[in-house]
């Protein structure tokens, strides 16, 4: 929780930000998977572990689970709130040269600036990194009542022409429905996101292998298990 300068600190099962206002950190209410899904306290936000391997057999949802009252104090409760602390970026200034918007708060435009230039060293992955799609946009994830993460700005996807999705995967939206993992992303690509605090979709079970996510909590948290 470290890595969130709003936070003040956590006691009395609370989260208590710095303006004084607080979250209940842990409702001890038993949830099945769509319950973690849709009503998420922090404390389930830690219910999966995120894979730091390369092996897909141990990919979870880690992630996927948000409590959005939560990434509303951190970020911005609408999507003028979130704008206002939105910068650019050169995304790839040698091979790719294109400005992208994402956040500053809690350093996500600065250690996105990090993934870039390790990137840019890397033309002979130009193909996954042209045509960024999509950082900042406040929206519902497709098929659901749920903010998706590009809401808060702190997202970005890579290519789209070259990645996968489960739902256009399954021509689909059920989450319950059985999934055969697919990805085209080279791994030395998402190491790299991984190693300045950026989670990949491709290591959920319900993959998005074009989403990286800053989840600093969950990349530290797991190194440290």
């Amino acid at each position: 929780m470290h890595f969130y300068k709003d936070i003040d600190t956590i006691k009395e099962n609370r989260i208590f930000f710095k303006d004084g206002k607080s979250i209940i950190y842990n409702d001890n209410k038993e949830k099945n998977i769509e319950g973690l899904l849709e009503y998420p306290d922090i404390e389930d936000q830690y219910h999966y572990l995120y894979n730091l391997s390369n092996d897909n057999s141990l990919n979870t949802d880690a992630g996927r689970i948000r409590n959005e009252d939560f990434f509303k104090r951190i970020y911005g409760s609408s999507s003028a709130e979130v704008q206002k602390n939105l910068v650019s970026i050169v995304w790839c200034p040698s091979f790719v040269n294109q400005r992208i918007q994402v956040t500053k708060k809690c350093g996500v435009a600065d250690s996105l600036k990090k993934v870039s230039l390790a990137l840019d060293k890397h033309p002979e992955w130009k193909k996954y990194l042209t045509a960024v799609g999509g950082t900042f946009n406040w929206r519902k994830i497709s098929g659901t009542s749920r903010l998706s993460a590009h809401s808060f700005g702190m997202t970005i996807d890579i290519n789209s022409s070259h990645s996968n999705y489960w739902q256009w995967d399954c021509s689909c939206i059920d989450e319950t429905k059985k999934l055969s993992y697919r990805n085209s992303i080279p791994l030395e690509i998402v190491e790299i996101f991984e190693k300045y605090g950026f989670i990949w979709g491709g290591k959920w079970v319900h993959y998005d292998t074009m989403h990286f996510e800053f989840r600093p909590e969950l990349t530290k948290y797991n190194n440290n298990q």
